[in-house]
């Protein structure tokens, strides 16, 4: 048995037990640690060289990787944090360094297995809600369900905490980014029909407003040609009598008010409405 082959193939950081409950014997695994083939990160634990860092932490310090962290790493949409990594620990679990991670001490809704060191997204999710202000975690959970990582049935089937309840009850799958998550709520009291992901002039929109208005929202990667793509629609929409607010990502995350201020005013003058 390759041992050092078979912790690559399992995520690259492995528990001494299972590697021998896996057929490896103590003596090939002494061998693999002297050749440098693999690295000792506990006493329980061993790595290959070229292990990730963030996975061979988590061994090191008894935690599994979670939150945000975890959520970024499964490719959902995540608002920018402070750059800490987030984990996740039993509540009975002794000390964790709290200075370079955010450490999440709870009972997972879905339970760990000894030799995980990620949390599964169920947990992942509930760990969101507790961490994060509503919008966030609300683009993080609809980023979850459009990608179809969870259910909403399985969702719903779990015992979730109040948070985690609630931001799953506002949920949806329509937004084609976190930063439409964070717009539809905010626009609710104008009591009209708000329709996301809406295919016009050969393009879909981000937000119809009424029958006229269109909300584009650019992400931080609008550029070069993309950007000329959008401005052309742009100008295919106005053709067709449809009236266009393009807003960024700062102004959703920072100046919201502005936003609001002009769509309100659009409204105000009736550009929502076919004339």
């Amino acid at each position: 048995m390759d041992v050092s082959a078979w912790v690559a193939r399992h995520g690259g950081v492995a528990r001494v037990r299972t590697l021998r409950d896996a057929g490896a014997s103590r003596f090939a695994i002494a061998q693999a640690r002297e050749r440098g083939a693999l690295v000792s990160v506990t006493r329980g634990w061993v790595c290959v060289p070229e292990a990730d860092d963030l996975l061979a932490g988590a061994a090191r310090r008894g935690v599994v990787i979670s939150c945000v962290t975890q959520a970024s790493r499964l490719g959902l949409w995540v608002l920018d944090g402070d750059g800490r990594p987030h984990v996740g620990a039993s509540p009975h679990a002794g000390r964790a360094p709290t200075a370079e991670a955010v450490v999440h001490r709870h009972r997972p809704v879905v339970p760990r297995h000894p030799d995980a060191l990620v949390d599964p997204v169920e947990n992942v999710l509930v760990l969101v809600a507790q961490c994060q202000a509503f919008e966030a975690a609300l683009a993080v959970w609809e980023s979850a369900l459009r990608q179809a990582k969870v259910a909403p049935d399985v969702l719903q089937r779990l015992a979730l905490p109040p948070r985690a309840r609630r931001v799953l009850d506002a949920a949806e799958i329509w937004s084609d980014s976190g930063l439409e998550t964070f717009v539809v709520p905010r626009l609710r009291w104008l009591r009209l029909t708000l329709r996301r992901q809406v295919w016009i002039a050969g393009h879909r929109i981000d937000l119809l407003i009424g029958e006229r208005l269109v909300l584009q929202i650019d992400g931080a990667h609008h550029t070069g040609r993309q950007r000329e793509e959008d401005i052309a629609h742009d100008a295919a929409l106005m053709l067709l009598g449809y009236h266009v607010v393009r807003v960024g990502y700062r102004q959703i995350l920072e100046e919201w008010a502005s936003v609001q201020d002009v769509i309100m005013r659009a409204v105000a003058q009736g550009l929502h409405r076919v004339r």
